[in-house]
Protein backbone atom coordinates (compact mmCIF):
# COMPACT_ATOMS: atom_id res chain seq x y z
CA UNK A 1 0.00 0.00 0.00
CA UNK A 2 2.73 2.11 0.75
CA UNK A 3 4.78 1.81 -2.55
CA UNK A 4 1.24 2.73 -4.14
CA UNK A 5 0.67 6.04 -2.74
CA UNK A 6 4.66 6.60 -3.40
CA UNK A 7 4.14 5.43 -6.72
CA UNK A 8 0.56 7.92 -6.72
CA UNK A 9 2.64 10.57 -5.07
CA UNK A 10 5.79 10.75 -7.44
CA UNK A 11 2.97 10.28 -10.75
CA UNK A 12 1.44 13.50 -9.81
CA UNK A 13 4.54 15.31 -8.95
CA UNK A 14 5.08 14.54 -12.24
CA UNK A 15 1.84 15.84 -14.15
CA UNK A 16 1.92 18.82 -11.79
CA UNK A 17 5.55 20.34 -12.62
CA UNK A 18 4.56 19.01 -16.89
CA UNK A 19 1.14 21.02 -16.22
CA UNK A 20 3.10 23.73 -14.79
CA UNK A 21 5.84 23.95 -17.27
CA UNK A 22 3.09 23.80 -20.50
CA UNK A 23 0.89 26.50 -18.94
CA UNK A 24 4.01 28.65 -18.32
CA UNK A 25 5.04 28.35 -21.95
CA UNK A 26 1.69 28.27 -23.60
CA UNK A 27 1.17 31.28 -26.03
CA UNK A 28 -1.47 33.74 -26.86
CA UNK A 29 -1.39 34.65 -29.99
CA UNK A 30 -3.89 37.19 -30.21
CA UNK A 31 -2.48 39.34 -27.43
CA UNK A 32 0.80 39.05 -29.76
CA UNK A 33 -0.68 40.32 -32.65
CA UNK A 34 -2.46 42.93 -30.69
CA UNK A 35 1.14 43.79 -29.27
CA UNK A 36 2.74 43.56 -33.06
CA UNK A 37 0.11 46.03 -34.16
CA UNK A 38 0.29 48.57 -30.90
CA UNK A 39 4.43 48.53 -31.63
CA UNK A 40 4.02 49.43 -35.70
CA UNK A 41 1.37 52.02 -35.16
CA UNK A 42 3.59 53.41 -32.40
CA UNK A 43 6.98 53.53 -34.36
CA UNK A 44 5.51 54.32 -37.89
CA UNK A 45 3.55 57.24 -36.21
CA UNK A 46 6.49 58.41 -34.07
CA UNK A 47 9.21 57.75 -36.88
CA UNK A 48 7.88 58.02 -40.04
CA UNK A 49 4.61 60.27 -39.64
CA UNK A 50 6.41 62.77 -36.42
CA UNK A 51 3.68 62.71 -34.45
CA UNK A 52 5.40 63.14 -31.35
CA UNK A 53 2.22 63.09 -29.37
CA UNK A 54 2.17 59.10 -29.86
CA UNK A 55 4.39 58.97 -27.03
CA UNK A 56 1.91 59.89 -24.20
CA UNK A 57 -0.42 57.37 -25.74
CA UNK A 58 1.76 54.28 -26.38
CA UNK A 59 4.48 54.54 -23.78
CA UNK A 60 4.18 54.61 -20.06
CA UNK A 61 5.83 58.25 -18.52
CA UNK A 62 8.66 55.57 -16.43
CA UNK A 63 9.22 53.57 -19.28
CA UNK A 64 12.53 51.69 -19.28
CA UNK A 65 15.30 52.45 -21.81
CA UNK A 66 17.95 50.13 -21.87
CA UNK A 67 19.64 52.15 -24.69
CA UNK A 68 22.98 54.35 -23.33
CA UNK A 69 22.27 57.29 -24.73
CA UNK A 70 18.74 57.85 -23.18
CA UNK A 71 17.31 58.11 -20.02
CA UNK A 72 14.59 56.53 -18.91
CA UNK A 73 11.31 57.89 -18.93
CA UNK A 74 9.16 59.42 -22.05
CA UNK A 75 10.08 62.87 -21.46
CA UNK A 76 14.17 62.10 -22.22
CA UNK A 77 12.84 59.88 -25.53
CA UNK A 78 10.55 63.22 -26.73
CA UNK A 79 13.22 65.21 -26.32
CA UNK A 80 15.83 63.10 -28.08
CA UNK A 81 13.08 62.16 -31.35
CA UNK A 82 12.90 65.89 -31.88
CA UNK A 83 16.02 66.55 -32.03
CA UNK A 84 16.92 63.15 -34.02
CA UNK A 85 14.08 64.07 -36.30
CA UNK A 86 14.33 67.51 -36.75
CA UNK A 87 14.54 68.40 -40.71
CA UNK A 88 13.60 64.67 -41.68
CA UNK A 89 10.96 64.53 -43.98
CA UNK A 90 7.87 62.30 -43.24
CA UNK A 91 7.52 59.02 -44.60
CA UNK A 92 6.80 55.26 -44.78
CA UNK A 93 8.74 53.56 -42.35
CA UNK A 94 10.65 50.22 -44.16
CA UNK A 95 9.98 47.52 -41.11
CA UNK A 96 11.91 44.42 -42.58
CA UNK A 97 10.50 41.64 -39.94
CA UNK A 98 7.88 41.97 -36.95
CA UNK A 99 7.61 38.77 -34.55
CA UNK A 100 6.26 38.62 -30.78
CA UNK A 101 6.98 36.60 -28.12
CA UNK A 102 4.60 37.05 -24.90
CA UNK A 103 4.84 40.58 -24.14
CA UNK A 104 7.97 41.33 -26.34
CA UNK A 105 7.55 42.80 -29.53
CA UNK A 106 11.28 42.63 -32.09
CA UNK A 107 11.37 44.98 -34.93
CA UNK A 108 13.97 44.18 -37.74
CA UNK A 109 14.05 48.01 -39.29
CA UNK A 110 16.10 49.56 -42.63
CA UNK A 111 16.50 52.88 -42.26
CA UNK A 112 19.11 56.22 -43.07
CA UNK A 113 21.19 57.13 -40.45
CA UNK A 114 22.43 60.33 -38.84
CA UNK A 115 25.28 60.19 -41.69
CA UNK A 116 22.79 59.24 -44.66
CA UNK A 117 23.78 56.01 -44.33
CA UNK A 118 21.42 52.51 -44.73
CA UNK A 119 21.61 51.46 -41.21
CA UNK A 120 19.64 48.36 -39.50
CA UNK A 121 18.13 48.73 -36.33
CA UNK A 122 16.81 46.10 -34.09
CA UNK A 123 14.30 47.48 -31.73
CA UNK A 124 12.55 45.21 -28.36
CA UNK A 125 9.43 47.09 -27.08
CA UNK A 126 7.81 45.11 -24.26
CA UNK A 127 4.15 46.11 -23.42
CA UNK A 128 2.05 45.92 -20.81
CA UNK A 129 -1.61 46.53 -20.50
CA UNK A 130 -1.64 48.07 -23.98
CA UNK A 131 1.43 50.48 -23.68
CA UNK A 132 4.99 50.38 -24.21
CA UNK A 133 6.72 50.03 -20.90
CA UNK A 134 10.62 48.85 -21.83
CA UNK A 135 12.50 49.26 -24.65
CA UNK A 136 15.97 47.80 -26.12
CA UNK A 137 17.68 49.03 -29.71
CA UNK A 138 20.79 47.82 -31.42
CA UNK A 139 21.77 49.57 -34.31
CA UNK A 140 24.29 49.38 -36.98
CA UNK A 141 25.33 50.85 -40.20
CA UNK A 142 25.26 48.60 -43.16
CA UNK A 143 28.94 48.44 -44.44
CA UNK A 144 30.01 49.00 -47.95
CA UNK A 145 31.76 45.69 -48.09
CA UNK A 146 30.45 42.27 -46.41
CA UNK A 147 32.94 39.20 -45.77
CA UNK A 148 29.83 36.69 -46.83
CA UNK A 149 27.00 37.05 -49.23
CA UNK A 150 24.03 37.45 -47.07
CA UNK A 151 22.07 41.11 -46.88
CA UNK A 152 21.21 42.34 -43.71
CA UNK A 153 17.56 42.36 -44.93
Amino acid sequence: MKKTTQKLSIALLVFSIAFTANAQTKRNLKQEEANKKLVTTFYQKLFGDKDYSVIDKYMTPGYIQHNPSLADGSEALKNAVQVWLKDTPKGKVDIQHVAADGDLVFLHVKTYGQTGKITAITEIFKVKNIKIVEHWDVIQEVPAKSENAHPMF
